[in-house]
């Protein structure tokens, strides 16, 4: 693709970034097929090579973002499956996320969806708020019918069960069961310790059963992804150094050989932290660093050479590939080759390319586009019949279990369980709350 930056654009390291990234595209189209708002829509503006030439032309004039452009762009779910597609390499993640920064400054939005986004971005990186916002929703749930749009949206999703905080999310270290192997940092997050802090818990049993010690880092917390997607570059800044800093110094003081990540959502914004930070001296190489260290759990687990499991687990589990793992990260085999190694019967979703409409807070600012792609998931889910859905990202988890009447875990709460954890939350008391056979 052509482009027209001037030379004193072209001073500003954004812009060059940008430049290139445009220059890589060659207009052919081919992640208009696997685009799932260009899927859904048929609109050329809702395709990344659209939503390309809009940013393009933004840039280029450096005008302030208008309305037009900013739909499209907020349409955008930031799946990545155009980059799993494109031939040319077009890293579509870093020029969308540029275009949103640019909204965020220039573009005056409407009062209530300046609240909106203003509301979440403080709400869900902060645990205790947010477990009692939803606390708050979960008393209004029965209601939900009766609102529309996003306040629908919002109490519909309200989780059925509010879980009270974990001990396992509080700064500490779990010793390594045995001869210790590795000693890593877990992330613990922020949305995931509230809406379903039992996967944290299965991950720190499973790695100490291991011989791993798992150290939950003092000053470590939201990654920062929530407001990285709505173009806050300040706060997502702030965020990646607060965790670099947690991290570096365990890394400084016994040691780290990995910082693991069982939210693959957080994964694919920790593992950029090199590229967010790449023009700040004070924290490029640190960034860079902490990038390097981190891994998925599916990653990690998978160069752990695992034992076999203490009972296999003779079920059929529909494996629902988050996008931001696949796409994002590049991890397409390593959940299913644990699941499948560990007995299960392992079957991947139909369409699994296609994004469930999770996507961060997208699926509570774009409700009608989400309950789509949602439904389609499900669709795509139930008709393999399978005792239990899995995946890698509790969005993607919550999303799903929202429209099915099947249980949805994390995948490492069925390795755990195979390897003699508890039955997985989601399991108790259906007819699989008992020890796989």
């Amino acid at each position: 693709m052509q482009t027209n930056f001037s030379l004193a654009q072209l001073a500003d390291p954004d812009i060059a970034e940008a430049n290139k990234i445009l220059r890589a595209c060659v207009h052919c189209g081919f992640c208009t097929a696997t685009c799932p708002t260009y899927v859904l829509l048929g609109d050329e503006l809702d395709s990344p090579r659209g939503r390309i030439y809009l940013i393009k032309d933004m840039l280029e004039t450096g005008r302030p973002a208008g309305a037009r452009v900013v739909k499209h762009i907020d349409r955008c779910l930031t799946c990545l499956a155009c980059m799993t597609t494109c031939p040319s390499g077009v890293h579509y993640m870093h020029l969308v996320d540029q275009a949103r920064v640019h909204i965020e400054k220039t573009f005056t939005r409407p009062v209530m969806d300046r609240v909106l986004r203003a509301y979440l971005a403080w709400l869900v990186p902060r645990p205790f708020f947010f477990r009692l916002a939803l606390l708050g929703a979960w008393f209004a749930r029965p209601f939900a019918s009766l609102f529309s749009g996003r306040l629908g949206a919002m109490l519909s999703l309200a989780p059925k069960r509010i879980a009270l905080p974990s001990a396992a999310d509080r700064p500490q270290v779990f010793a390594a069961k045995g001869t210790r192997r590795a000693r890593v940092a877990l992330m613990n997050g922020c949305a995931q310790q509230v809406l379903a802090p039992e996967i944290n818990a299965a991950t720190i049993r499973l790695l100490t059963r291991l011989g791993v010690e798992v150290v939950i880092a003092k000053g470590a917390g939201c990654c920062g992804a929530v407001v990285h997607h709505m173009g806050k570059e300040a706060p997502a800044q702030g965020f990646a150094k607060a965790n670099i800093a947690a991290w570096t110094r365990e890394l400084e003081g016994a040691g780290l050989d990995a910082v693991i990540i069982n939210t693959s959502g957080c994964g694919t914004t920790v593992k950029d932290y090199g590229f967010m930070l790449r023009e700040d001296p004070d924290w490029a190489a640190r960034a860079a660093k902490i990038s390097g260290l981190t891994q998925d759990i599916s990653e990690f687990l998978t160069g752990m050479d695992m034992p076999a499991p203490v009972q296999p687990g003779a079920m059929t589990v529909a494996y629902q590939s988050p996008c931001s793992l696949q796409h994002g990260q590049k991890i397409t085999r390593a959940p299913q080759d644990l699941l499948t190694a560990a007995g299960f019967q392992v079957r991947e979703v139909p369409e699994g390319h296609l994004c469930c409409g999770s996507a961060g807070t997208y699926n509570l600012l774009q409700p009608a586009i989400a309950d789509r792609l949602r439904d389609r998931k499900v669709e795509n889910i139930e008709s393999l019949k399978p005792d239990v859905v899995a995946s890698g990202n509790v969005g993607c988890m919550k999303q799903i279990a929202g429209a099915t009447d099947l249980p949805v875990v994390h995948a490492v709460e069925l390795l755990d369980w195979v390897n003699g954890g508890p039955v997985p939350l989601a399991l108790k008391g259906t007819r699989h709350d008992t020890a796989p056979k």
